[in-house]
């Protein structure tokens, strides 16, 4: 069931935003060469423990998970799509990084990702990283009361098209509020004019996940989180959290 919120609640759940957007950015500034995941999710966690927030990712184990996730970031290096669970990896020079994070303050939840490059940035991933940022732009850009889920998605995808970008096709955005993951799905794919209207109150993660390679597929490492391109290109991956409103879309987790 799809959950309008109230302005009341809005308000709220920017503050959760709020704190989403210093746990990444703590991670970000923890990266370096020679800086283990492990770091950068004790960065974040530092930063949550502060807020008094709780991170909807530690624990967490949905159906195609072996096991809950051990960590309050995914920490995606390079090949690594999303999920990717932070351990002993040291960054190297030119390492592409992704970081999700999620938190939840006074019941409301918000969740964002960052994708940025450690060291010295290859072209080629600077232009997918921006790539990602210029679909999420646009997915937001058509969350406007009036539209349709549909405008959303497809907004995300003729990006990802024009840049000759691959994107996983069961895997996207997705409502949240009081939970995480709540209803409906945000496809990363889709055709306008489809899908659930867009109401005032109504708040979305949008997500666009590029692959550099142009292809759709994925595989799933042996910790049966982690999703890798199939072909062994790079992933970004870019998240808000948003509300829909009369005035056009709110970003929440912005700093």
């Amino acid at each position: 069931m799809v959950e309008i919120k109230t302005d009341a609640s809005l308000e709220m759940m920017r503050e959760a935003g709020r704190v989403v957007a210093e746990a990444l950015g703590a991670a970000r500034a923890a990266a370096a060469v020679g800086v283990g995941l492990r770091e950068l999710d004790a960065a974040a966690r530092a930063v949550l423990d502060k807020a008094g927030a709780r991170s909807p990712f530690l624990g967490y184990q949905p159906s195609f998970a072996p096991s809950p996730f051990p960590a309050v970031i995914c920490a995606s290096v390079n090949d690594a799509l999303v999920h990717g669970i932070p351990d002993d990896y040291r960054l190297c020079d030119g390492d592409l990084v992704s970081v999700d994070c999620g938190a939840e303050l006074d019941g409301w939840t918000g969740d964002a990702a960052i994708s940025f490059v450690v060291g010295t940035p290859r072209p080629a991933d600077l232009e997918l990283i921006a790539a990602t940022q210029r679909a999420l732009d646009a997915g937001i850009a058509a969350a406007t009361v009036g539209h349709r889920l549909g405008d959303i998605s497809h907004a995300i995808s003729t990006v990802a098209r024009d840049a000759r970008c691959g994107m996983p096709t069961d895997f996207g955005g997705h409502g949240i509020g009081r939970r995480m993951h709540e209803d409906p799905h945000v496809a990363n794919w889709g055709r306008p004019g489809r899908g659930f209207a867009l109401r005032h109150g109504l708040t979305l993660a949008v997500e666009p996940m590029l692959m550099a390679g142009g292809r759709n597929e994925y595989r799933t490492d042996a910790d049966g989180w982690t999703l890798r391109t199939i072909d062994g290109s790079r992933a970004a991956h870019i998240e808000h959290t948003i509300a829909i409103t009369e005035d056009g879309p709110r970003i929440l987790t912005l700093p």
